[in-house]
């Protein structure tokens, strides 16, 4: 289950969780993990949240726009739960591992902004994550999203890879399309590109 946050600053219980998407997986019929289902909201501010200044002057949101079309928290983690239980369900699993890039971050804000809403079943394990910003390290020996490793380093397969996720400008997250990545083994599985993971056993591996 791939998630993607956008917020107003760092703390998960004092500042705004501001956007949220979310990707199910599925696997294809060559073994590669392809993107099944996505929800994408802006959320409502929730009561006596942090807004921090040089977070929206980074991320570009104005939360008071009344044009964002947001909703609350409740209503969008209820329907990527809704999502992610029926992922579950499909894979014979009880719990969904979260895939983000620093999972720590979007797995706290995820978690708290559940609690604060009152949802119970909350259906992600509690702290188990799959980091892709590590696996970038591990494989690439750089993690920093803003600097172009991919291409450069799969320069030699003739290809210019694109990230993964992405929010377009309708608002709507999106995994880009590719063909399948010519490269080692551990940069396939680690790097996130395509389809996460190659060959995977099955789509019981997406969740715990």
């Amino acid at each position: 289950m791939v998630i993607d946050v956008e917020t107003a600053g760092f703390n998960a219980k004092t500042d705004a969780l501001l956007e949220i998407a979310a990707i199910t997986l599925k696997m294809d019929e060559h073994g590669w993990l392809m993107p099944d289902e996505t929800l994408h909201s802006m959320l409502n501010l929730s009561r006596g949240a942090n807004l921090q200044p040089e977070a929206l002057a980074f991320n570009g949101i104005y939360p008071h726009d009344p044009q964002r079309g947001a909703v609350s928290e409740y209503d969008a983690l209820h329907a990527i739960f809704k999502m992610v239980r029926k992922g579950m369900k499909e894979s014979d699993c009880s719990r969904a591992i979260m895939v983000a890039h620093n999972a720590t971050f979007d797995h706290s804000f995820t978690m708290t902004a559940a609690e604060r809403a009152g949802l119970k079943r909350n259906p992600f394990h509690p702290f188990v994550t799959f980091d892709t910003a590590a696996l970038s390290g591990l494989a690439l020996g750089q993690t920093c999203c803003r600097k172009p490793v991919l291409p450069r380093v799969c320069r030699s397969t003739a290809r210019r890879l694109t990230p993964p996720c992405m929010i377009r400008a309708d608002g709507a997250a999106v995994l880009r399309d590719r063909e399948p990545l010519e490269a080692s083994g551990r940069l396939a599985a680690a790097s996130g590109h395509p389809g996460v993971i190659k060959k995977a056993t099955s789509r019981k591996s997406l969740f715990y």
